[in-house]
C-alpha cells in the first residue's frame, strides 16, 4: 500500500509539473532562448580568442623563419671564414628557433582545427537559434488566437473576461445610450408642448389673435399688393 501511494503522490507530481511547464510553456521557451542566445554568444568569444590567438602564432612564426634563415646565412659565412666555434653556437640557436617553429606550427595546426570547429558550431547554433526564434514568434501569436477563442472551446481563468462577455457589454452599453437618447428627445417634445410660446402659437395658427411670425403666405400676398397698381 505505501509502495502504491507514494507512486501516486509521484504522479500527482510529475502531472501538476507537465501542467505547470504547459501553462509556462511561452515563457520557459523565452528563457531558453535567452540561455543559447547567451551560450552562443560565449562561442562567438571563444571564436574570436582563437583567431586571435592563431594570427599571434603566425606572428611569432614568420619572425622565427626569419630568424633561422638569418642565421643560417651567417652559420654559412662563418664556416666558410673556418670559424667553427661561431659556426658551432650558430648552429645551436638555428636548433633551439627550429624547435620554437616546429612547436608554432604545431599549434597553428591546432588552433586551425579549433577556428573549423568552433565556426561550424557556431553557424550551426545561429540557425537553430533563428529557426526558434521564428517559432516562438509563431507560437505567441498562436497563443494569442487560443486565448481569444477560449471562451468558446475551453474555461478561461475567473479573473479574465471572454470575447462574448465584452460583446454583451458593448451590447447593453448601445441600448442604454439608444434609450437614453429616446429619453432625451421625449422630454424635450413635453417641454415644447407645454411652454407658454407653444400654446400662443397654436392660438395664433388657429386664428384666435395676431399672427406671431409671418409665413410665406403672408409674403406673397403683400408682394401681389404692391405689383397689382403697376400692372
Amino acid at each position: 500500500m505505501f509502495k502504491t501511494l507514494f507512486t501516486l503522490v509521484r504522479g500527482g507530481a510529475a502531472a501538476a509539473g507537465e501542467e505547470i511547464a504547459d501553462r509556462n510553456a511561452l515563457l520557459i521557451l523565452d528563457q531558453q532562448l535567452r540561455d543559447a542566445t547567451a551560450a552562443l554568444d560565449r562561442s562567438k568569444k571563444a571564436l574570436a580568442l582563437a583567431m586571435a590567438q592563431d594570427q599571434q602564432e603566425g606572428v611569432r612564426l614568420e619572425s622565427v623563419k626569419a630568424q633561422i634563415a638569418d642565421l643560417e646565412t651567417r652559420v654559412g659565412e662563418a664556416l666558410t671564414a673556418g670559424d667553427d666555434m661561431l659556426a658551432r653556437r650558430g648552429a645551436e640557436a638555428i636548433a633551439t628557433l627550429e624547435a620554437d617553429r616546429d612547436a608554432a606550427m604545431t599549434a597553428r595546426a591546432l588552433f586551425a582545427s579549433e577556428i573549423s570547429r568552433l565556426r561550424a558550431h557556431v553557424a550551426q547554433a545561429e540557425r537553430r537559434i533563428t529557426a526558434v526564434d521564428r517559432g516562438r514568434r509563431i507560437a505567441r501569436a498562436a497563443e494569442s488566437v487560443r486565448r481569444l477563442r477560449a471562451g468558446r472551446t475551453e474555461a478561461s481563468a475567473p479573473y479574465e473576461a471572454t470575447l462574448a462577455e465584452a460583446e454583451t457589454t458593448l451590447s447593453r452599453l448601445r441600448q442604454r445610450q439608444t434609450e437614453a437618447c429616446a429619453a432625451e428627445d421625449a422630454l424635450d417634445a413635453i417641454d415644447a408642448s407645454i411652454a407658454p410660446s407653444k400654446a400662443a402659437e397654436d392660438l395664433a395658427a388657429a386664428g384666435f389673435g395676431p399672427k406671431l411670425r409671418t409665413t410665406a403666405e403672408d409674403v406673397l400676398a403683400r408682394l401681389k399688393t404692391r405689383t397689382a397698381p403697376a400692372a
